[in-house]
């Protein structure tokens, strides 16, 4: 499985967010369910670059 940039693929599944003009993104969380070729489902997470493990913990939590 190689990483790839998944923007086009969430805005094709119609991913939206509550967010006011003028917010600005600084860190995200995606937990995508995938349906592989032959089938099988699984869960992939992917986070953005500035986001290390206690973050993303913490992220996850809140949410």
């Amino acid at each position: 499985m190689a990483e790839q940039q998944v923007g086009q693929m969430l805005d094709a599944i119609g991913l939206t967010a509550d967010i006011d003009d003028g917010d600005m993104a600084m860190d995200a969380i995606v937990i995508l369910k995938v349906i592989k070729a032959d089938g099988s489902v699984h869960l992939v997470k992917g986070r953005s670059d500035a986001v290390d493990w206690v973050t993303a913990l913490g992220m996850v939590t809140a949410a």
